[in-house]
């Protein structure tokens, strides 16, 4: 085989290749076309306008679950509880829209007894998990609805909202809560609610027990007296089953039962000014000496 044959040979191989290349990349370029997933130009402005915390509040699979969402039922642009009314407006602005905003709410810890008010039973010397302490007898605290203060709630929350004060008890920042529920779930006792943010009157109590009963377990636990119902202007507060309710639809937040309550029991909330300071306390891998009855 001379040059000239083994160049003819070459040429003709690299021919082939370059054909085929090319066959392949129409081939590509076709199924690309008529297998390509086809995405709404919408999804993208609606994810911008989420707050990208990807918590999982609304019940979908991050922020992207939720715009994907939204952008094929335009009634789910209220979902995002993180985000609140500010999103929920600015997704309706994106899509061309008119939606009627939910309320912002925020976390609401009922309980202020902390360990220097509320009768202990024992002394709880376990996991800083408030789950571990209510499966072990029901918790140290005399109350059984009172806060356990472990900071379970705080573990969960993504926006460092919670706290847990240096008395044991946990607090919400009003500022950083973004509503997305995880401390309510998390808490064992289902102490913790969603309430308006615009409620600032709040009973901060959780004890259903009689009067003197709940008196004995805590100093400043409602006692059902009924003086928060009676002088109230607007009857927007109510004793049921032993535990004063408001009605924000109703309550015009006059103060006079946080005035009259004698336990105290109703406050006023304003976490701007408290002091968010968590209590240090060595969590411990293995529980020993786990109480001392």
């Amino acid at each position: 085989m001379n040059v000239l044959q083994i160049f003819g040979s070459m040429g003709a191989a690299v021919l082939i290749l370059g054909v085929l290349g090319l066959l392949f990349a129409v081939l590509l370029l076709f199924a690309f076309r008529k297998l390509a997933v086809k995405t709404d130009p919408r999804l993208e402005l609606v994810l911008a306008d989420l707050p990208g915390s990807n918590c999982g509040a609304c019940g979908f699979p991050g922020c992207r679950g939720l715009a994907e969402k939204i952008v094929e039922d335009t009634s789910y642009a209220t979902a995002c509880l993180a985000g609140g009314q500010a999103t929920a407006q600015k997704l309706a602005k994106t899509l061309g829209i008119s939606l009627e905003a939910p309320d912002d709410k925020i976390a609401f810890v009922a309980c202020r007894a902390g360990r220097d008010i509320a009768k202990m039973k024992y002394d709880y010397r376990g996991l800083d998990n408030c789950q571990a302490a209510h499966l072990f007898f029901g918790g140290d605290k005399a109350c059984q609805e009172g806060c356990l203060g472990l900071g379970s709630c705080v573990q969960v929350c993504p926006f460092d909202a919670v706290h847990i004060t240096e008395q044991g008890v946990a607090l919400v920042d009003p500022e950083k809560c973004r509503s997305c529920e995880k401390c309510v779930k998390a808490c064992p006792r289902a102490l913790i609610s969603m309430q308006p943010k615009s409620q600032s009157v709040l009973v901060a109590c959780a004890n259903r027990d009689r009067g003197r009963q709940a008196k004995d377990v805590c100093g400043i636990a409602c006692t059902a007296c009924k003086i928060c119902e009676k002088n109230c202007p607007e009857k927007a507060i109510v004793v049921t089953d032993n535990l004063a309710v408001i009605d924000p639809a109703t309550c015009t937040q006059c103060g006079v039962c946080v005035e009259k309550c004698p336990q105290k029991s109703i406050i006023r909330l304003s976490l701007a000014t408290a002091k968010l300071e968590t209590r240090r306390r060595e969590p411990e891998a293995v529980v020993k000496n786990c109480c001392s009855l």
